[in-house]
């Protein structure tokens, strides 16, 4: 088994960024923010997610076309 970690599926992982909102709105209201504040930097967060995890799938998706095109031209 490998120890390489695979930051491209752990970065588009919805699990993983509801928890970062989640974590970061706790602590805001924990320290005197309001939840319309919390509210409002959660939905950054996962807005921001949803751009990272599309543009990195899109750049796996690019990747396997190149991939694809260099081995039809290598036949």
């Amino acid at each position: 088994m490998s120890n390489k970690i695979d930051w491209r599926r752990k970065l588009t992982s919805r699990k993983l960024w509801m928890a970062v909102a989640a974590f970061v709105s706790g602590l805001i209201i924990a320290f005197g923010g309001s939840e319309t504040q919390a509210s409002a930097i959660s939905g950054v967060i996962l807005q921001g997610a949803a751009v990272l995890g599309y543009l990195l799938a899109e750049g796996m998706a690019d990747a396997a076309w190149v991939d694809r095109d260099t081995d039809d031209q290598r036949d």
